[in-house]
């Protein structure tokens, strides 16, 4: 056993029953002591309740029973006085995929800490020990995990980290809690490959990956990737601020996702998003993927996540100085830390040569087009919506698109407006302004007067109008005015018919449903609602039954502006006809195109 006084031995209990078993040691505990389960996980911004998960809670003190007490939904006090050791054993039920939690079957295994690690009240910043025990259920497993060794394993005899060799039950020192809680645990059978970024070891360990994959593809443009991020942060030869980095792949038949950790991510991704190795016969030659394909969504969720290990990771805002994991951790900042990520995540990309400029723009225009055509960004700022995370982003319901604007997206739209007021101003950039805020919070956590404070100095005047009307307020940033003053070309096009109607729908089963309803659109007027089956629409005496939007297309084929088409729906039990005036072509879709001349910087 580790000499930490706190130390957690985890050990698959039932891989059938997807449980996690646990033992806590808590050496000179209080005489009350307290402990908790965190309720949610940095980076992941709702009240997840990771207690409920946990089972068959025991407390022994110096090897006897000790009375436990439930003070809440996540803590519990134990009677422990004069007791040299306190144990909690405990067991975890782990049935979920996702990045943010645990889980746990015959084939593998994962978990963050915060899902498994209860906290013990008073001693969250001494050192915790993890170890990983394996039995009969993870025979012929192996461990990923970017946690420090406490045999030494994971460094040379100079200090310098080293990936260790060996299956890596073993056990893993922290020097707190929250850097245990930051670091996610792999294990399984899994593909890994490894590569240096400016002298600092990367790996990659892939799980559930068929056999075709091409991971060598993958662990090179993550390298591109993270070279890309390094230069932009630091220049042309200066490390990142880490010793190490560990991407952690699960693949899955559809699924995507990410979260990020201070010397790792954790990913999902689908397996058709993954590069296929090419067979025996064919040419060799890479080709630049584009916006249509699926390995372009996975190496921009790269990107993001890695983006992430300087900006939230390590320059985060300032209510993150100190997590509170009992409850909400409110900022009003999400639309800088994952707007202006969202910014960079797919530029990164085109510096680093893994996409063609034309490619680019088809992915920032989805994003421009996402943002206008939400009628939620006339409604809430995007520093409400950063603080409003916890019961909004994460909680959607079928009025969300009416009431909220993504941080993400419109963040990033904010970060492109101010890199390109930048240029126009002073002949700098945001990178500048990101490396600039880097050196003045010393890599630590800022507030916005930071960011207000290093716009000034660079762009030779206040930028605070623009950040008040498009982040304060719910303005839109001037983007076709700024991008056709850098030659891209904005070009707007019919808008699609979900948009010109005013819809998001779902066709899947052959049944056309409506997700969402817009506000101000044709289908509000007309009386549509969330929920409904659209089953027929009636033209004249004529009735034609639809199941696809496009159905709606072709027969309303034709008509004027005004003119009606009478929609037949199932809701609630009921058949209503809803009388739909045809819109008007008001609504715009835009499209990005290169400059005349083909080049641009970045």
């Amino acid at each position: 056993m580790s000499a930490a006084a706190l130390h957690y031995r985890v050990e698959a209990a039932d891989a059938h029953a997807h449980l996690w078993r646990v033992t806590l040691t808590v050496m000179r505990p209080a005489a009350r002591q307290r402990v908790s389960l965190p309720v949610w996980i940095p980076g992941s911004y709702l009240v997840r309740e990771f207690a409920q998960h946990l089972q068959r809670l025991q407390a022994l003190a110096d090897g006897q029973p000790a009375a436990l007490r439930q003070l809440d939904k996540n803590t519990w006090e134990v009677e422990a006085p004069g007791a040299a050791e306190l144990q909690l054993h405990y067991e975890v039920h782990a049935h979920d995929a996702s990045v943010r939690t645990a889980f746990l079957d015959a084939t593998r295994g994962f978990f963050n800490p915060t899902s498994l690690c209860l906290r013990v009240h008073g001693r969250e910043d001494e050192p915790q020990a993890l170890t990983l025990a394996p039995n009969r259920w993870t025979q012929g497993w192996r461990v990923a995990t970017a946690l420090e060794r406490a045999d030494g394993a994971t460094r040379d005899a100079h200090g310098r980290w080293r990936w260790p060799h060996d299956d890596g039950f073993a056990t893993y020192l922290a020097a707190d809690y929250d850097e245990l809680a930051d670091h996610p645990v792999e294990l399984g059978t899994f593909w890994i490959g490894d590569v240096e970024v400016r002298g600092v070891p990367h790996r990659l360990a892939v799980t559930g990956a068929p056999a075709g994959f091409d991971g060598g593809r993958l662990l090179r443009d993550a390298a591109r990737i993270a070279e890309a991020a390094c230069a932009l942060w630091h220049g042309e030869a200066a490390p990142p601020p880490f010793d190490r980095y560990l991407f952690l792949l699960h693949v899955t038949r559809d699924g995507y996702g990410g979260l990020e950790h201070r010397h790792s991510t954790a990913l999902v991704c689908a397996r058709g998003d993954l590069p296929l190795a090419p067979l025996p016969d064919a040419a060799t030659t890479e080709t630049a993927p584009k916006a249509g394909d699926r390995y372009v969504t996975l190496l921009g969720l790269i990107s993001h996540e890695y983006f992430h290990a300087w900006n939230v990771k390590r320059l985060r805002p300032a209510e993150f100085a100190r997590y509170d994991y009992d409850r909400e951790n409110y900022t009003r900042l999400l639309w800088f830390f994952e707007g202006f990520t969202s910014y960079y995540d797919d530029l990164l990309l085109l510096r680093a040569g893994l996409i063609e400029l034309p490619t680019y723009l088809e992915l920032l225009a989805r994003t421009v087009n996402h943002v206008l055509a939400t009628p939620g960004r006339r409604v809430q700022s995007v520093a409400q919506a950063s603080f409003d995370a916890w019961i909004k982003y994460y909680r959607p319901h079928d009025g969300t698109p009416n009431a909220t604007v993504s941080y993400y997206a419109k963040g990033a739209l904010v970060a492109l407006a101010l890199d390109l007021t930048l240029r126009d101003a002073a002949g700098v950039s945001l990178d500048d302004a990101l490396r600039a805020l880097w050196r003045r919070c010393a890599g630590g956590p800022m507030e916005e007067d930071d960011l207000r404070a290093v716009l000034r100095e660079l762009a030779g005047r206040p930028l605070d109008a623009e950040l008040d009307a498009w982040v304060h307020g719910t303005g839109d940033p001037p983007l076709r005015t700024l991008l056709e003053g850098h030659g891209i070309r904005w070009v707007e096009e019919p808008a699609p018919l979900p948009q010109r109607l005013g819809l998001q729908v779902d066709e899947a089963g052959g049944a056309l449903r409506l997700k969402h309803v817009l506000r101000g659109g044709a289908a509000e007027a007309a009386g549509l609602a969330p929920g409904d089956e659209w089953l027929a629409v009636q033209r004249g005496e004529a009735i034609w039954r639809v199941t696809r939007l496009e159905d709606v297309a072709l027969h309303a084929r034709g008509l004027a502006p005004g003119e009606p088409l009478l929609a037949w729906v199932a809701r609630d039990g009921r058949v209503l006809h809803c009388p739909l005036r045809w819109p008007a072509q008001a609504a715009a879709s835009v499209k990005l195109l290169p400059p005349q001349d083909a080049s641009t910087a970045a």
